[in-house]
This record gives structure tokens, C-alpha cells and sequence, in this order.
């Protein structure tokens, strides 16, 4: 086996300057860091780093986790030369399939394994199963692209009904209403949504279910089905169409919008002020998380109807999808000492720069308690 390490103030230091060049690259703002929901302190933020074993590391699926992973599969190969992490996006739907074949080592999905897609899972973790690890907190920007709108309000039985064709124009009563003194034009909305199963997708229909007073008639889901609109693949293509089209309209998580350069909508949640689409009312949302699954599984469930000031609805959270015994012993050490860097407070701290929310310490502390049991 082979052992390294690496002083997390070194590393720190090494995501930081990262994230500044990103950044600057990105040509866009960047929210600070939350002041509630703070990473974790854990192991790694003032212990040593220790990067166990070797070899390639294969993950894929979820899109909204993959500008993370950019940062963190950089700065943990700095510290760890002889693993290479590589992922693919292609949705939550693909990497959940691509694990349960035993292509990937670990999938990212914007949704936790479903009942029988844990029973797949069971067919290549020998002895055991698919686990949800929660990695990547953030939200849902209602992303839109709109002639003389620079702040614009929406809430969830109006965002159900742009998107399931049921109000076509930007001028329409009920957007007015909520924008009281905009100038809204009198031109036909395009919607565009995810064309892949998406974890995006289903966290959205998840938020329009809840609270959207029966306004989306359709269960949560990672497909898409609603009526009329566009597609397109993965939240980057989203993020282009809305910053390519006049008069559009997308969700997709707050990273891309940053990264495109797209304006954002606030939410009426019937809290006192429409609430800002920021890692930091994200944040607020996260801090009343609670853990859903059972033994090893970290399954959260979130509040997407919550009414609470300052707290941002539309959240999502990826999980790293990895087997609770029976991963394979060449890339087992590895995959150990990759989470384990993911879920340390320098990590956290580096995607909360870039439109993420580092994950509240009563979850990343459950975790980390998780990450050494696996077999």
C-alpha cells in the first residue's frame, strides 16, 4: 500500500489558489462561503491527509456535482499523484446504471437510490449494497434570460406552469403580479429542461410538488413530465440555451449560472421577502436536514416547501453512490482517501466558493463516520 501525506494547511492553501484562478477564468461573482450550515472541522481540515492506495478512480452521473469535482479531483491529485480520479457527467439516471453494471467505482446522484435500483446494486456490491453519501449540497437556480427583467420574482405555482406550458407570455397576471413595477415584455416564453434523467429534474418536480398547491400534476421524478418547452442535455446545456435564446428560461444549479453569467429569480415562499437564490439562504434550508436512510445510508430529507425567512427552497444534494461491502480491494484504499479528502472542511470550503454549499457539520460528521467502515 502505498502512503503519502500532506498538511491540510498545505492543501488549503493549494484549493485556494485553485478556486481564485477558476474563478477569475470564470469571468463571474462567486457567493462567499455560508456563515450557517459551516464545514466540517473533521479529521482532515487539521490532521495530515493520508492518500491511500493507487490507481484510477471512475465516477459518473450527476452534472450539478461535476465543477466540484473539477476542483476537487485537481487538488486531491496535487496531494495524491499516484490516483487519478476521472468522471463523467451524463446525468444521475446514467451513473446510477453505470454503477449497478460495475463500470464506475462511485456514481453522483441529485437523488438517492431508489428501492429497486438499490436491488440492482446488489448484484455487483458482493455482500452487500448501494449506500447514499451526501457530498455536494447546493440549489436549483430558476435561470432566465428575459429583455428589460433584471430581478425577477417567482413562486412555485408560476414556475409550475412556465414550465408545463400552462402561461406562454412574460407579461401573464400572474408573473406580473409577483413583479410589481417590472416592465415585463409581451413575448412568448421559452422553457428549456433537462432532456436527460436528472437528479436536477427531480429535485425541481420535487419543490413544485410540495409547493406548488397542485399546480405540477406530475410526481417527482428524474424524467422529464411536463408539457411543451425545449430539452437539453445536462445542466450545461441548459445553461448555454438559456444564455444563447432571448426570453428563456432553465433551472440548473447555482455553479453554472454563475459560471454563464445568468440572472436568477428569486422565490416567494410566503416568507416575509422573496428569497435570493445564494449558498447562504441555501445554507439556511440545509441546517433543518435530517437523515432519512438507515445503518450506513445518509438519504436526507429536505424541506422544499419551507416558509422559514431567508431560507432558499429549491436545494438539492448529491450523493456519491458506493457500495457499503463489497467494493473492489484494488481501488478500495483509493476511493477511501478521495472521500475522505471530499468531506474535509478544505474541500467543503473550496466548492463554497464556486455557488456550493458546504454541508452542515451534523451531516458531514455522519459521513465521515461512514467513509472508514467501507469494505
Amino acid at each position: 500500500m502505498i502512503r503519502r501525506t500532506m498538511s491540510a494547511a498545505r492543501l488549503l492553501a493549494g484549493v485556494t489558489a485553485l478556486t481564485a484562478v477558476l474563478a477569475t477564468a470564470a469571468g463571474c461573482g462567486s457567493d462567499p462561503a455560508p456563515t450557517t450550515g459551516a464545514a466540517p472541522s473533521g479529521p482532515a481540515s487539521g490532521a495530515p491527509i493520508a492518500c491511500n492506495g493507487s490507481g484510477q478512480l471512475l465516477g459518473a452521473g450527476s452534472t450539478a456535482q461535476a465543477n466540484a469535482i473539477d476542483i476537487w479531483k485537481v487538488a486531491f491529485g496535487t496531494a495524491c499523484p499516484d490516483i487519478t480520479v476521472t468522471y463523467g457527467g451524463g446525468g444521475s439516471g446514467a451513473g446510477v446504471q453505470q454503477f449497478n453494471q460495475g463500470k464506475v467505482t462511485f456514481a453522483g446522484s441529485d437523488a438517492p437510490l431508489k428501492p429497486e435500483e438499490v436491488t440492482a446494486s446488489k448484484e455487483v456490491c458482493t455482500g452487500g449494497q448501494g449506500i447514499d453519501l451526501p457530498m455536494v449540497a447546493g440549489l436549483i437556480s430558476i435561470v432566465y434570460n428575459v429583455d428589460g427583467v433584471d430581478d425577477l420574482v417567482l413562486d412555485a405555482p408560476t414556475v409550475a406552469k412556465i414550465f408545463n406550458g400552462q402561461i406562454t407570455k412574460w407579461n401573464d397576471p400572474a408573473v406580473a403580479a409577483l413583479n410589481p413595477g417590472a416592465t415585463l415584455p409581451n413575448t412568448t416564453i421559452q422553457s428549456f429542461h433537462r432532456g436527460d434523467d436528472s437528479g436536477t429534474t427531480a429535485n425541481l418536480t420535487a419543490y413544485l410538488a410540495a409547493a406548488g398547491n397542485g399546480t405540477w400534476p406530475y410526481p417527482p421524478s428524474k424524467t422529464w413530465a411536463g408539457q411543451g418547452g425545449q430539452s437539453a442535455n445536462g445542466s450545461a446545456g441548459v445553461s448555454a440555451q438559456v444564455k444563447q435564446v432571448q426570453n428563456s428560461i432553465g433551472y440548473v444549479e447555482l455553479s453554472f449560472a454563475q459560471t454563464n453569467g445568468l440572472r436568477s429569480a428569486a422565490i416567494s415562499t410566503g416568507a416575509p421577502q422573496p428569497v435570493a437564490a445564494t449558498a447562504a439562504n441555501a445554507a439556511t434550508t440545509f441546517a433543518g436536514a435530517t437523515v432519512a436512510g438507515t445503518g450506513s445510508d445518509l438519504a436526507l430529507n429536505l424541506d422544499y416547501a419551507t416558509k422559514a425567512a431567508g431560507a432558499y427552497p429549491i436545494v438539492l444534494v448529491t450523493y456519491e453512490i458506493v457500495c457499503d461491502k463489497g467494493n473492489k480491494s484494488g481501488t478500495l484504499d483509493a476511493l477511501k482517501s478521495f472521500l475522505t479528502y471530499t468531506i474535509s472542511g478544505p474541500a467543503q470550503q473550496a466548492i463554497g466558493t464556486k455557488g456550493y454549499v458546504p454541508l452542515p457539520q451534523e451531516v458531514a460528521s455522519k459521513v465521515q463516520a461512514v467513509i472508514p467502515t467501507l469494505s
